[in-house]
């Protein structure tokens, strides 16, 4: 009997052993961007060879680093901001006269140049714009992102850039994680811009991290606990402590909060939270035939009205 039991329990360790090695091995795949020379992102696994299943298995998923592939239309310059990394940053002015500047953040696997389209229209709208690379990506320095724990000091840095530049009128733009960061430097370093307009983010990061093993038809527990274990330890932070839930509360200016009724990775119960937890004037604006992606691609003319509506009613001139 007791040997039965040493043997089930030797079996029982084995087992945890080989799981935690694979979550630590998952999470820095997750969270560290590959720079080598033709990394590619790893294919669909229905295209894999058996051997690469395996491999992708045990080694995780290979995550190119983000690289801006397309520069500004308009006129732009090149800024360069000093946060945890230096973080590079492109500064596009309207050609009228400006009712304020909103600072553009990418979602995770994204970079600036992702967001150009989104720079445009509100340079039309009359606002300049800084678009800025989270580090890891882009012109940024590093090679890690950390779903906005640590992108939120990137959020409070650009925003005090333009505040000493004499920046009065600042709205925050951010979407998927580029919102997580902007909710979460607004709870812990106190920020007041004019206005935010944040684009899908995800209730908490477990939530986040079982969405994405949802989608991967493989249930969340007890591995979706342990890549965030691995994750935090490599990256020096909690990861169960990242809520941006809990961040919303410390809204209290206007808040535009966009989400797309197809969203597999952010649901309407998450979503319905944080716009409760909003304390400031409020808008909530869905989009009934868009998942987690841009907006603007998908639905110009009701991404138009909503953001163009919404920053009217700010009154600034």
């Amino acid at each position: 009997m007791n040997k039965t039991l040493r043997r089930i329990g030797a079996t029982l360790l084995l087992i945890f052993i080989v799981m935690n090695v694979i979550a630590f091995f998952h999470a820095y795949k997750f969270t560290h961007f590959s720079a080598s020379t033709g990394v590619k992102k790893t294919a669909d696994p229905k295209q894999l060879s058996t051997g690469g299943k395996i491999k992708t298995l045990f080694f995780g998923i290979d995550h190119p680093r983000p690289v801006d592939d397309t520069l500004p239309s308009h006129p732009y310059e090149t800024i360069r901001i000093q946060s945890n990394k230096l973080l590079e940053c492109w500064s596009i002015r309207t050609d009228s006269v400006a009712r304020g500047t909103v600072i553009i953040f990418h979602g995770y696997g994204g970079k600036k140049s992702s967001m150009l389209n989104d720079a445009d229209e509100l340079l039309r709208m009359g606002y300049n714009t800084l678009l800025v690379d989270f580090m890891g990506s882009g012109g940024s320095e590093g090679d890690a992102t950390t779903i906005g724990v640590k992108e939120s000091q990137e959020v409070k840095d650009c925003y005090q850039y333009l505040g000493a530049k004499g920046e009065r009128n600042i709205i925050l733009f951010g979407t998927s994680m580029g919102a997580a960061a902007i909710l979460k430097s607004m709870h812990e370093d106190h920020l007041r811009p004019a206005a935010i307009i944040i684009e899908c983010p995800f209730g908490t990061m477990y939530q986040t991290v079982c969405a994405r093993f949802r989608l991967m038809h493989v249930p969340a527990f007890p591995m979706a606990g342990m890549l965030m274990f691995w994750g935090g330890t490599q990256n020096g932070f909690w990861a169960f402590s990242h809520n941006p839930t809990e961040y919303a509360k410390s809204v209290d200016c206007p808040a535009l909060l966009l989400w797309g009724e197809q969203d597999d990775k952010v649901s309407r119960a998450e979503t319905d939270e944080i716009f409760a937890n909003m304390k400031g004037p409020k808008s909530l604006a869905t989009y009934p035939h868009s998942g987690h992606e841009n907006y603007l691609h998908k639905d110009k003319e009701k991404w138009l009205k909503d953001v163009g509506g919404f920053l009217d009613s700010l009154h600034v001139h």
